[in-house]
Formats: structure tokens, sequence, C-alpha cells
């Protein structure tokens, strides 16, 4: 997808502060944290959402959760994070690539799950 940012981002078109990569993962921080830890992890590979997700390409969350949770620990998040994927508009997702978010380093408000 030309117009992705986060496709940019795998590129090396626009700068990120990588945290991990590999050929089909890349993480980094967010550029607007929302809490002291924020991290987003994404395929290399555009995947709009998890609705995208089918047979032939879903194999990648069962490669980023692994990840996920080696960040967790090498962040010290021991005491709790929160992983959140937004799928579509009304659920606030603002890049249309599939991302997880990590959140943690402090203790986060209940929200709606």
């Amino acid at each position: 997808m030309d117009d992705c940012i986060f496709c940019k981002i795998v590129k090396g078109e626009i700068p990120s502060a990588k945290l991990y990569e590999d050929d089909r993962v890349l993480a980094f921080k967010d550029i607007n944290p929302q809490a002291p830890v924020h991290i987003l992890v994404i395929p290399k590979q555009h995947i709009g959402s998890i609705d995208e997700l089918d047979r032939q390409n879903a194999d990648i969350v069962a490669h980023m959760m692994p990840i996920i949770k080696a960040l967790a620990e090498e962040y010290h998040l021991e005491s709790g994070y929160r992983v959140i994927s937004n799928v579509g508009e009304d659920a606030g997702q603002t890049v249309h690539h599939l991302h997880f978010h990590i959140l943690g380093g402090k203790k986060l408000s209940v929200q709606m799950c």
C-alpha cells in the first residue's frame, strides 16, 4: 500500500524508534504514547486489520504474540500490560494496517474491554 504509513516505516521511508525486527515483524515506539510504555507491533506484510486475516495469513498473529510477551518482559511490565488491536473506524482504528499496541508502565484505568 503506497499511502500506508506503517508500510512506509517498514520500507524505511519514515523513521521509527525500532525496538524489534525480524523478517516478518517490526516493533517500534508509538510517537503519541498513551502510557509510559507504548509499543506498536506490526507485520511487515500489509494486512488492513484483524478483519483481513484468513487461513493463509493468520499465522502472523501466532508469530507476533511471543514477540509481544518478550517486549513486555524487556520493558519490565511484570505487574501488567494491555494489548490492543482496534478494528475499524468505530473502534478508533486510524492506521489501516494490522497492529497491536502494548501499553504499560503504570496502573491503567479500567476501560471497556
